[in-house]
């Protein structure tokens, strides 16, 4: 948790800014003085802001905000290393939402297992006029995942993770096979 640091520098002392007239005056230095005390959190804190949307580098307390921001959330029963990888395997698929590889990588970031994705749709370049369109006039979406034991795969789980970055108008269903079986 975030805390204040005792006698932190300001990177910039207020003082410094002031005209020469004033650099000497014992009460504008005590005024700066005060000034820098309260603004120094906040200018080493906008420095490195940077850091703190990075997920290797943000504080441990900050990755529940840091998913927030691309609408993820965590169980509770994650390390922190993990978080940090859900996290960043969050924002690399972000621009990759509805699309096939966006299903797949996220389905093997949460469940550390690469899914068999079946789809209707399809792309085509033809200069033949009148070239049938690939896929299926009817969208659909299969997930499917071998598993060695299905009591470890929450399935309510895998279908939420599925719903939230397929295509909104594509209807999926999830199937889930024993290893072997």
């Amino acid at each position: 948790m975030r805390g204040t640091v005792a006698a932190l520098p300001s990177p910039r002392p207020l003082v410094e800014t002031m005209p020469a007239v004033y650099r000497q005056d014992a009460h504008t230095q005590q005024l700066c003085d005060a000034f820098d005390e309260i603004l120094a959190p906040v200018l080493a804190t906008l420095d490195s802001f940077s850091a703190c949307l990075d997920p290797r580098t943000t504080p441990a307390d900050m990755l529940d905000w840091l998913a927030g921001w691309i609408g993820l959330t965590f169980d509770g029963h994650e390390s922190e290393s993990r978080r940090r990888d859900l996290v960043a395997a969050g924002v690399r698929t972000m621009s990759m939402l509805g699309t096939v590889r966006g299903i797949r990588e996220a389905v093997a970031a949460v469940f550390e297992l690469e899914p068999e994705i079946d789809e209707s749709g399809g792309s085509v370049g033809s200069t033949t006029a009148g070239t049938a369109p690939p896929g299926s006039p009817y969208p659909y979406l299969v997930v499917r995942l071998t598993v060695s034991d299905p009591g470890t795969l929450d399935e309510r789980r895998l279908d939420a993770v599925v719903e939230a970055v397929k295509p909104a108008h594509v209807p999926h269903r999830i199937e889930v096979s024993v290893l072997g079986a």
